[in-house]
């Protein structure tokens, strides 16, 4: 059952439910904190977690209040405050904020009159709206935003505030690497309701026989990285990541601490032993792909990634997510906040992709070698700020969605980027290599 066989009240009852999930979440994560720590800039790399929600209301109130609803604004005093093109992060603790309370009474009254909205607006006859697509853009949104809040929380000093239970333990996997055949798939996605400007039109795309990792690369395996050299050995990296390494000083991965002859980790507050088969986070592209090259391999390419989470060979069809096309449940992926933290590799065999390959959503962001472009045929949609504007620029792709990452924004052909020095985000990654043509003769035989 997808969103296009729903009727209208089931639809306008699941676009509630979703709204209503992503506000709880805000909700939990600004209320963790006191006032002060919601105002306080945590890292500049990061907005006060009170800009984020007052933000959150404000992207609601300008496509739901005020174009799908054609309503008075709420509040026309403080968009530009709240349009993130205006000001970069860095700056925004300067601006004329609303405080804690003005903002989340900003954001109830927003959301007060989206319901209303929502109960009276014909859900068909006008793209923006038909199977509820802008509803579930600003779900989204918020949704990412709280991704956002949590990566700020990941930065914050102090006592922990967040807790959540261990992930499940991980299981023995078949084998390190799955040969992925030659072959043409549909990459992309026409049928997704609320699938993003960037992940459409879908295309047939060809890719060359290619190994890629079962399971992506553990916290253990990096750390023999480092324990071989490889954050002093030129080369292993590239050129920029190496002028990149030198001037960040890079020695390890994000929030790891050097403690005799073992590594410490701080996850929210916590520290604590690496746990060496967990997946490895928090290391930005430049290390990923030092890191393969150091192991004889190399980065997957996007239409790599996404042939082995979406390609089923037995119906030569592409799917909605490694597993099929059912949204995920806590059996298929590490999702939704759900766990403080990857969880182990082997941990979800439900979730496997018909390729053989684990762990291709949920747990970490992985570091793809593709830039970020448009599909052939792409069209923005509703607005150029999105996507667009993007495209072309100093960024590499990132698939799959970590533990922070929302089922809302986490289907296999949604697309996220960032710049390759980025490592507050919870990125990882997985190798691959291309397939010699004795390697295919000996699979074949």
């Amino acid at each position: 059952m997808t969103m296009a066989d729903l009727g209208t009240e089931a639809l306008r009852s699941h676009v509630a439910a979703q709204l209503q999930r992503a506000r709880d979440r805000s909700v939990a994560l600004t209320d963790a904190v006191d006032d002060d720590d919601l105002v306080r800039q945590h890292s500049k790399l990061m907005s006060p977690l009170v800009w984020d929600l007052a933000h959150i209301g404000n992207q609601e109130e300008l496509w739901l209040v005020r174009d799908v609803g054609a309503r008075e604004p709420v509040r026309h005093d403080i968009d530009d405050i709240y349009d993130a093109f205006q000001h970069p992060r860095a700056d925004r603790p300067t601006l004329p904020l609303l405080d804690p309370a003005e903002a989340r009474a900003y954001v109830r009254e927003v959301r007060e009159k989206v319901l209303d909205i929502l109960d009276t607006t014909p859900l068909a006859g006008r793209r923006l709206v038909t199977d509820g697509f802008a509803f579930g853009m600003i779900v989204q949104h918020e949704q990412q935003h709280d991704e956002t809040m949590l990566a700020t929380h990941q930065l914050r000093s102090g006592a922990p505030v967040l807790h959540a239970p261990p992930p499940p333990p991980g299981r023995p996997l078949p084998a390190p690497e799955v040969l992925v055949p030659a072959g043409t798939f549909t990459m992309g996605t026409d049928v997704d309701p609320w699938a993003l400007d960037n992940e459409r039109p879908s295309h047939e795309v060809h890719v060359d026989a290619y190994f890629i990792d079962t399971a992506p690369v553990t916290n253990g395996a990096y750390a023999e990285f480092i324990a071989a050299g490889g954050y002093d050995d030129e080369r292993w990296w590239s050129a920029d990541g190496w002028a990149h390494r030198v001037k960040a000083d890079l020695t390890a991965p994000r929030f790891w601490v050097r403690d005799g002859d073992r590594w410490l980790r701080d996850k929210f507050g916590v520290v604590e032993p690496i746990p060496p088969d967990e997946p490895v986070v928090h290391v930005c592209f430049h290390e990923a792909r030092a890191y393969a090259a150091w192991a004889g391999r190399r980065l997957p390419t996007e239409a790599e990634w996404e042939k082995a989470a979406r390609f089923d060979p037995a119906t030569g069809r592409s799917r909605r997510f490694p597993w099929g096309d059912e949204d995920p449940g806590p059996e298929h992926a590490n999702l939704g906040q759900r766990h403080l933290s990857p969880a182990p590799v082997g941990a979800y065999p439900a979730g496997v992709s018909s390729s053989g390959v684990h762990q291709l959503v949920g747990d970490v962001w992985e570091w793809l070698d593709s830039d970020f472009h448009g599909y052939p045929g792409f069209r923005a949609f509703p607005y150029r700020e999105y996507s667009e504007v993007f495209f072309g620029g100093d960024y590499k792709m990132l698939r799959g969605g970590s533990f922070g990452t929302d089922l809302a924004a986490c289907r296999a052909t949604f697309r996220n980027w960032d710049h390759p020095i980025r490592r507050q985000i919870f990125a990882g990654f997985r190798c691959a290599r291309s397939a010699a043509p004795a390697e295919l003769d000996q699979e074949l035989a």
